[in-house]
């Protein structure tokens, strides 16, 4: 039988019956001028906005209930809470720093420093005792800032480093360390993103042969994406958002927006291929593929808002900021592709049925055979397939039981950045524990802080303590407290654990003063062990919800189960991964502890992506099951075969576009990149491919199996077209 024979049988099936997607498709394709004019508008008026308003990101790292925040609100009860930090200027002349002509020179440097926007006072490295080493080669002056540093902007950042680089020469070496100095050593992410899309551009190319086609699925990324930025910048003044948000919706939504169109995309291929008119093969290809898109998106939305349960200040807004991008895609996949579609439609089907032509007379096997040869070869050796990929997934979720949360400082950014150099010269210089020093809270007299500094001074892992310094109203001190050990190093965790644990409380038990340890590093110790207590909640929210979602759809237990089982082992593949490369250092990478917030962040939106191929795939092997209902294994097969190609695309587009983010320098973008991609590898390729064809083999029938009573009580939700 001939091509054109099979179009024209194919064309003759029954009309579908309209669902709520394929009327949203046929009114966006027939007012499709109107639905491009309205997203314009919508991307340009949030951007008008948020060029007017400008944003206003605010990092909230605030813990309840934690001892280090009880800390912090003890110094503020006390007046002193923080008004501004400090940046510090490391020197070092292996001459020594106190020689006259050097002394002179940072004398006149220090004193441009303090003229300064943004500088409230400059100390000299030669005012006082413990600003220069005992050798006399490392110094460092510290400059107060007028702000906190996550306020600095970065041009007057700028400006004190390019002050203290004009000191420089005759063997004088100057950098700047401090929060507001690593800000320095950042840079955009415009590279990974442009990286990220033309490598998508090239995937899509190779998938359908045209330009015009494969840039559709970027310009619904494009839209989405740009329209939520503009609507989170003009929100960061309502709501707490932190910084670092904008580059994570970006790398959400770039891929997920792709993906979507993708999948509705190929489906409109599918069907114009089959000889439909482009106008019904969008309202087909939107009454398939947009309801798999629409619980898609629901599945990845719900996980975000999981994130909310866990009450991490930043955290939060991230999650919602994440969620609206997702939400927003997936309005754009489903009301402007329509639109897009209904202007290049004809084109489309033009160029689709003679590439299809070519394809028939050269003898070519049809699209989706190899998939289904896949899928017989799994069938054939069901329980070897099943036990190899579980093997080889195994081996990269046990390192992920070893990982150590916690937060990268200077001695993890790059080693020619100004900040890890003044990380290195202090270290050097004052020992590795100065650049975190651990903060000792004192309520109650004089006398208790000074005590706590003897002890203090004789505790194994402490390098020094410094002399008490009292609150402005006298009735509280701090214990400046330098550890033997690095901030990032697991000995200076285990200090915390000790003082809170064992030193702080027989003093206090002693003389009945209240001690907290407190600081940046306890701080993060503490962020760390928040994230720990309220993960087993924020899983048991994501996965149950999503089981439920999923028997709804599918009307089946044990998919459901399977899904949150194989999705739950991708991503302890990708942590597992993450700790290898980033805390072990494999391939090179500057070792230090996986950002404290970066697992659960990458378990919510790798959940989501992963629930997106399950629906996916078993949408498209129910839709085959129903047809049939007497043979399984054909339906595994030609569910197979007909999403194969279209699940490992899109899981191509997503690794490139969270690979590219490798590309960036901020530490937290490598990282989050980084994990997402071999998430989506190991989903897309290992688990899709060869895990759940080999499970659904072994299931058999069994895998659409659901209790009466439980399908009187779960709502019935129809995914295919019947």
């Amino acid at each position: 039988m001939t091509l054109t024979e099979l179009n024209r049988e194919d064309s003759t099936r029954p009309p579908v019956q309209k669902g709520v997607f394929a009327r949203i498709a046929g009114f966006a394709h027939r007012r499709r001028w109107l639905a491009l004019i309205l997203w314009v508008a919508v991307m340009g008026g949030a951007w008008t906005v948020a060029s007017v308003a400008g944003d206003d990101y605010r990092n909230n790292f605030t813990l309840p209930g934690t001892e280090s925040q009880q800390a912090a609100d003890l110094l503020a009860k006390h007046g002193a809470a923080r008004a501004g930090d400090t940046v510090e200027i490391v020197l070092r002349d292996d001459g020594g720093l106190r020689k006259p002509g050097v002394q002179q020179r940072v004398k006149t440097m220090l004193d441009d420093v303090a003229r300064l926007p943004k500088v409230g006072q400059v100390h000299s490295p030669y005012d006082g005792e413990g600003a220069i080493s005992k050798d006399g080669t490392i110094g460092y002056a510290t400059v107060v800032l007028d702000v906190p540093s996550d306020d600095m902007p970065k041009a007057d950042t700028q400006r004190i480093f390019d002050a203290a680089q004009q000191a420089e020469g005759d063997g004088l070496q100057a950098e700047l360390g401090g929060d507001a100095a690593r800000l320095l050593g950042e840079g955009g992410t415009g590279a990974a993103e442009g990286v990220g899309l033309l490598a998508a551009l090239v995937i899509l190319v190779l998938m359908f042969g045209t330009v015009i086609a494969a840039g559709l699925p970027i310009i619904i990324a494009l839209f989405a994406v740009g329209s939520t930025i503009g609507i989170i910048v003009v929100a960061s003044h309502v709501f707490t958002i932190a910084d670092w948000t904008p580059p994570v919706m970006t790398l959400v939504g770039l891929g997920v927006g792709i993906d979507y169109a993708l999948l509705i995309f190929a489906r409109y291929r599918a069907e114009l291929m089959c000889g439909t008119e482009p106008e019904q093969a969008t309202v087909n290809a939107m009454d398939a593929a947009g309801r798999s898109v629409f619980f898609a998106g629901c599945t990845v939305i719900l996980a975000l808002l999981g994130l909310v349960a866990l009450g991490l200040g930043s955290l939060q807004g991230m999650a919602l900021s994440v969620a609206l991008t997702v939400l927003v895609t997936m309005l754009a996949a489903l009301t402007l592709l329509p639109a897009l579609l209904g202007i290049f439609g004809r084109r489309f089907a033009r160029q689709f049925t003679r590439r299809a032509e070519r394809r028939h007379a050269k003898g070519k096997a049809a699209e989706g055979t190899v998939w289904r040869r896949l899928a017989a070869v799994v069938q054939r050796r069901p329980l070897a397939a099943l036990l190899t990929a579980a093997v080889l997934l195994g081996a990269l979720v046990l390192p992920a039981f070893g990982m150590r949360l916690g937060f990268s400082d200077a001695g993890s950014d790059a080693p020619d950045t100004t900040s890890r150099q003044a990380y290195d010269l202090l270290s050097e210089g004052f020992g590795p524990g100065f650049n975190g020093p651990l903060l000792v809270v004192t309520d109650g007299a004089p006398q208790a802080a000074a005590a706590a500094t003897r002890a203090l001074n004789g505790t194994p892992g402490i390098r020094a303590a410094a002399d008490p310094m009292p609150t402005p109203d006298g009735k509280a001190a701090t214990v400046l407290v330098f550890p033997a050990s690095a901030p990032q190093d697991k000995e200076t965790s285990d200090l915390v654990g000790t003082l809170r644990d064992d030193v702080l409380p027989k003093l206090s038990a002693q003389n009945g003063a209240q001690y907290l340890v407190g600081g940046a590093t306890a701080a993060s110790e503490d962020y760390s062990g928040k994230v720990s207590d309220r993960l087993p909640l924020f899983m048991a929210i994501v996965v149950g919800l999503s089981v439920l979602l999923l028997m709804a759809v599918f009307r089946s237990v044990l998919i459901p189960l399977k899904a949150a089982l194989l999705n739950l082992l991708s991503i302890g593949a990708a942590l597992g991964a993450m700790k290898l490369v980033f805390q072990d250092g494999l391939f090179g990478v500057e070792p230090g502890p996986i950002e404290a917030y970066l697992p659960v962040m990458v378990f919510a939106i790798v959940f989501g992506l992963s629930m997106d191929y399950e629906i996916f795939l078993i949408s498209r092997i129910h839709e085959e099951w129903t047809r049939s209902k007497d043979d399984p294994s054909h339906a595994v097969r030609e569910g197979l075969a007909h999403t194969g190609s279209v699940i490992t695309a899109a899981g191509a587009i997503m690794i490139v576009i969270f690979g590219a983010f490798m590309l960036s320098p901020q530490r937290l973008l490598q990282q989050t990149g980084f994990g997402m991609a071999v998430a989506i590898f190991v989903d897309a390729v290992i688990i899709r491919c060869l895990i759940v064809p080999a499970a659904m083999e072994l299931m058999g029938s069994r895998a659409w199996w659901l209790p009466a009573p439980l399908a009187r009580l779960l709502p019935k939700v129809e995914l295919e077209r019947h």
